[in-house]
C-alpha cells in the first residue's frame, strides 16, 4: 500500500507515545523558541553595528555592540545545544518505549504467525524501522517546527528593517517551495522502496546465514552471491534515486537563493547610490544574513521532511504488528494446579491452512501417570498432536481435556508451566548453561539445578566443560554436541517440575554415550507424571505403556508394543519391520 504524504492519522498515533515526556515535549518547544529568536537578532544587530558604529567610527558603542553579539551568540548556541539534546533525548525514550510494546506483541503471536512473517522482516521492524521512528523527533518534526520559528522571525525583522528588500526576497519565495513540494514527493516515493529494499536485503541476509550449512553443503555459494547481488543492485538503485532527487534539488535551491541575494545587492545598492536614506549599508551586510536564514531552513525542510516521511512509513510498519491480532486467545479463568495428567482429545480436528486438515477427528485418552508414544510416517500428524496440547494453535473443532477441564479454561500460563516439551531440534540461546537451563527463572536455584543434573546423571558431563555451569553456549549452542545440548534439554525440563512431559523425538540423531545418559534422564524425568514421547528409538516404544499409531491424521492403532507386533498385518508392525528391525539388529 503507497503511503500518503503525511498520514494524520498514523502522526498522531506515534504523538500519543509523547504524553509520559510532556515536560520533555513542551522544554524543546521552549528551546526552538528562544533559538530562532536569538539566531534573528544576531543580523539585526550586525545592522546596528554597521550603520549605528562603524560609519559614525564610535569605537566604545562598537565594542559594546561586539560584546552584545557574543552574548546573544552564546546564548543561541546554549539554546541549541538544548535543544537537539532534548529532542533526541525524547526520540531514543520514545522508540524504547514501542520497541518493548512491540516486542511484547510478539510474544503472544500465535505460532502461525512465525509460520508465514519472515523473520528477517521481524528483526527490521524491531530495529531500522523503530529507529527511523526517532528521527521524526530528532531530525523531523523539532526541526521543521524550529526552522518555521526561524523563518518567521526573520520575517519579522527583516520587514521592521526594511520592507522594500523584504518584498524582492518574498517573491522569490514562492519558487523555492514549488521546488521544495515536488522534491519531497519523489523523495517520499523513493524512500517508501528504500524501506522496501531493506526489509527484502534483512530478510534473505538473516535466512541465509541461518541456513550457512545448507548453503555450503549443497554448493550453494555461488547461487546465493549472485541472488543476492541481484537484491542488493535493487536496494542500491533505490538509494541512488534518492541521490538523484538530492543532486538536482539543492544546486537549484542554491541558485534561487544566489540570484534572490543578487537581486537584493543590486536594488539596495542602487538605493543607497541613488541617495535613498531607506536602505542602508547595514541593511544589506544583516540581509546577506537573513537571506541564508531564510532560505536554507525552507530548502532543508524538504529533507527534513523527508527524514520524518521516512519515519512515517517505519511507523506505519510498526503499527501494522501492533495492529495485528493474531494472539492466542487467553480467556480462561482457572489456574492450572499440578495436574494429575489425565489427557483427553474428543474428536478434535484441525489444520494449518484452511481446508486442509491435518487432525481429522481424533479421540485419545491418556491416563494419570501414563506413558504413551505417538509414532507414525512423517506428516501423519504427531507433532501437531504436541502443539495442539500446549495452545500454539487453535483447533477448528473438538475438545481437549486435561484432568477433565476444557484446556482453555485454564489461563494460558498457567497451562503452560504445567507441561514441559523437549524438542528434537534444541534451540539454546547464546548464554550460559546455567540460565539455557533456568531461563532466567528466579525460583529455580543453582543448588536446585546441580541436585537435578545428579539424578538424572548429567552433571559430570556439565563440570567437564570450562566453567561447567557458566560456560558459554554461544548462539543456538553451537559449543555444543546434538546429543550434548538434548541433554540440556532434558535438564531444563526437568528443574521446572512438569506434570506433564512431552517428549517430540528427543533422542534422534544423537551418539552411543549421549543416548545412554539420555535413556537414563528419561527414566527419571518420565517417573511419577504423565509423559507422551514421540517415538523414533526403539527402546523408547518398548518401556511406553500405549503406543498410539498415527496416518494422515488419524489414530489407525494403538495397544502396547507386543499387543500391536501380533497383528502380522498392521500398520504398526509394517513401520515396525521396515524402520525399527533395522536398528535392532544394529
Amino acid at each position: 500500500m503507497k503511503a500518503k504524504a503525511f498520514d494524520t492519522k498514523v502522526f498522531k498515533r506515534i504523538m500519543v507515545y509523547t504524553k509520559p515526556y510532556k515536560w520533555r515535549f513542551n522544554g524543546v518547544i521552549i528551546w526552538a523558541i528562544s533559538l530562532s529568536i536569538f539566531a534573528a537578532l544576531r543580523p539585526y544587530l550586525l545592522k546596528q553595528t554597521v550603520d549605528g558604529y562603524i560609519q559614525t567610527e564610535d569605537q566604545q558603542g562598537l565594542l559594546y555592540y561586539i560584546i552584545l553579539m557574543g552574548v546573544v551568540l552564546l546564548l543561541e548556541v546554549i539554546s541549541q545545544f538544548y535543544f537537539v539534546y532534548w529532542a533526541n533525548w525524547l526520540g531514543q525514550d520514545i522508540v524504547r518505549d514501542i520497541r518493548t510494546k512491540l516486542f511484547k506483541h510478539m510474544l503472544s503471536f500465535r505460532m502461525k504467525y512465525f509460520d508465514n512473517a519472515p523473520v528477517g522482516q521481524l528483526v527490521t521492524r524491531s530495529v531500522s524501522d523503530i529507529e527511523a521512528i526517532a528521527r521524526i523527533f530528532s531530525q523531523g518534526l523539532f526541526m521543521i517546527i524550529s526552522d518555521l520559528m526561524k523563518m518567521v522571525a526573520v520575517l519579522v525583522f527583516m520587514f521592521y528593517m526594511n520592507w522594500t528588500l523584504t518584498w524582492i526576497v518574498i517573491v522569490a519565495m514562492p519558487i523555492l517551495v514549488i521546488a521544495t513540494r515536488v522534491f519531497q514527493k519523489k523523495m517520499q516515493v523513493a524512500f517508501e522502496e528504500v524501506r522496501t529494499q531493506i526489509s527484502n536485503l534483512n530478510t534473505f541476509v538473516q535466512e541465509r546465514v541461518t541456513g550457512m550449512k545448507i548453503v555450503q553443503l549443497f554448493n550453494r555459494e555461488e547461487i546465493e552471491a549472485q541472488k543476492f547481488s541481484e537484491i542488493n543492485a535493487k536496494h542500491n538503485k533505490a538509494w541512488i534515486k534518492t541521490v538523484w532527487y538530492n543532486s538536482i534539488f539543492f544546486p537549484i535551491a542554491d541558485i534561487i537563493s544566489s540570484l534572490t541575494l543578487a537581486m537584493v545587492v543590486w536594488y539596495g545598492g542602487s538605493q543607497i547610490l541613488g541617495g535613498n536614506t531607506n536602505t542602508t549599508f547595514g541593511d544589506l551586510f544583516s540581509y546577506t544574513m537573513f537571506i541564508g536564514m531564510l532560505f536554507n531552513p525552507l530548502r532543508q525542510i524538504a529533507d527534513k521532511f523527508n527524514e520524518m516521511q521516512m519515519g512515517m512509513i517505519a511507523a506505519n510498519r510498526v503499527f501494522d504488528i501492533l495492529d495485528t491480532q493474531d494472539q492466542i486467545q487467553d480467556k480462561g479463568n482457572l489456574i492450572a494446579p499440578n495436574f494429575k495428567g489425565e489427557i483427553e482429545f474428543k474428536d478434535v480436528h484441525f489444520g494449518y491452512i484452511e481446508n486442509e486438515e491435518v487432525i481429522k477427528g481424533i479421540n485419545l485418552k491418556v491416563k494419570e501417570s501414563e506413558t504413551i508414544a505417538i509414532v507414525g510416517a512423517t506428516g501423519a500428524g504427531k507433532s501437531t498432536i504436541i502443539n495442539l496440547l500446549n495452545r500454539f494453535y487453535e483447533i477448528n473443532s473438538g475438545v481437549i481435556c486435561i484432568d477433565g477441564e476444557n484446556i482453555n479454561s485454564y489461563t494460558l500460563e498457567s497451562l503452560r508451566e504445567q507441561i514441559a516439551v523437549v524438542l528434537q531440534d534444541v534451540f539454546l540461546f547464546a548464554d550460559t548453561i546455567y540460565n539455557n537451563i533456568t531461563l532466567n527463572n528466579p525460583n529455580i536455584t543453582r543448588e536446585h539445578v546441580i541436585t537435578a543434573s545428579k539424578k538424572i546423571g548429567v552433571h559430570n558431563f556439565i563440570m567437564s566443560l570450562p566453567n561447567g555451569y557458566d560456560y558459554n553456549v554461544k548462539e543456538r549452542g553451537v559449543m555444543l554436541s546434538s546429543g550434548q545440548r538434548q541433554l540440556i534439554a532434558f535438564l531444563r525440563a526437568y528443574v521446572s517440575n512438569p506434570s506433564i512431559l512431552i517428549l517430540d523425538e528427543a533422542t534422534s540423531s544423537i551418539d552411543t554415550y549421549s543416548e545412554e545418559l539420555i535413556q537414563r534422564a528419561t527414566e527419571t524425568i518420565t517417573k511419577g507424571r504423565t509423559s507422551i514421547v514421540i517415538a523414533h528409538r526403539l527402546a523408547t516404544i518398548v518401556n511406553a505403556d500405549k503406543i498410539i499409531v498415527m496416518d494422515k491424521g488419524l489414530i489407525v492403532e494403538q495397544g502396547s508394543h507386543f499387543e500391536l507386533l501380533r497383528n502380522e498385518n498392521g500398520f504398526y508392525k509394517r513401520l515396525y519391520d521396515s524402520q525399527f528391525a533395522v536398528e535392532k539388529a544394529e
